[in-house]
């Protein structure tokens, strides 16, 4: 299989014709029947119906056709990242990112971006959601992080993708009754002293409102003994035993070891913190451009 036998056999998969795709091509029908047989003794499967006029796709040459033209569009893609990277795309990235989200795979995303163009320079900032949310309508960020504490994805000069859903851990000292549970769920929570995890550095968000109205449907208010958006904090109240937590998981799967901590799965279908991507619309530097088309291909 090359290059050539996928475009000969997109062109007279859109043409119904082998006379209209070798025009396309200029050369003669022969070349581009028997390019589009090799392809398909390479892979053992009949894409085209000849029986029928016009010609037709039989069942495996629909699939392949989207095949096909996600594989030309993956392969231009690439080359054109090689080109930029050769003549040295420079610019800057100001990404900032929720407290906490430091453990996740954010920093892989950005070691892959940094490779493909190595003259951008990448700057993080670690803030609160609403020190983000206001960052960003300011023009200090090009891109954030965040969950949707202060509900940014209402401004109509954002946009936003949604990266991924995050479930939820409860993290318990090593001697809390609960610890050797598999799962627990919220309301099993009922009367624990809660080391609070806010996005925002106020306590009073969105983002707040909403996890605490899963208390509220769980059947009861939550002791909350400490609020902080300090993970790093509340881990360490945990493990001297004050209270409990609940955390995103991204806080916690790279913990190894972790002294007198246990984290155990929160289960529930709205027990999961959403984490978007924002930035503002209008124009925008070739720098972020080129990191919202590698979100989109990562996705």
């Amino acid at each position: 299989m090359n290059i050539n036998q996928l475009r000969y056999f997109i062109a007279v998969a859109e043409y119904r014709s082998f006379t209209k795709a070798a025009n396309q091509y200029y050369i003669s029908q022969t070349a581009i029947t028997q390019q589009i047989q090799a392809l398909e003794e390479n892979m053992d499967v009949q894409l085209i119906d000849r029986s029928v006029r016009p010609i037709a796709l039989t069942g495996a040459g629909n699939v392949f056709l989207g095949e096909a033209k996600a594989i030309l569009e993956r392969m231009d893609a690439a080359i054109s990242r090689v080109r930029e990277a050769s003549t040295g795309l420079m610019g800057s990235l100001r990404v900032g990112y929720t407290k906490g989200y430091e453990r996740s795979d954010l920093s892989e995303l950005l070691r892959l971006f940094h490779e493909d163009y190595p003259n951008i320079l990448i700057t993080c900032w670690r803030c609160d959601t609403d020190m983000l949310a206001a960052g960003l309508l300011n023009g200090d960020y090009d891109i954030i992080f965040t969950w949707d504490s202060t509900n940014i994805r209402r401004e109509e000069n954002v946009g936003y993708r949604l990266i991924e859903r995050v479930p939820l851990v409860v993290a318990l000292y090593q001697d809390h009754p609960l610890a050797r549970r598999s799962a627990l769920s919220r309301r099993e929570l009922k009367g624990e002293p809660i080391l609070y995890m806010t996005p925002s550095a106020t306590g009073e968000s969105f983002g707040d409102s909403h996890f605490l109205e899963l208390y509220r449907k769980a059947g009861y208010q939550p002791d909350i003994l400490f609020r902080s958006n300090d993970t790093e904090s509340i881990l360490m109240m945990v493990a001297a035993g004050q209270g409990i937590s609940i955390l995103p998981s991204y806080v916690t799967s790279k913990l190894k070891d972790a002294d007198n901590l246990v984290f155990v799965p929160l289960v529930g279908e709205e027990e999961y913190e959403e984490i978007i991507a924002v930035w503002t619309k209008g124009e925008q530097s070739l720098a972020l451009q080129h990191f919202l088309a590698r979100i989109e291909e990562e996705r």
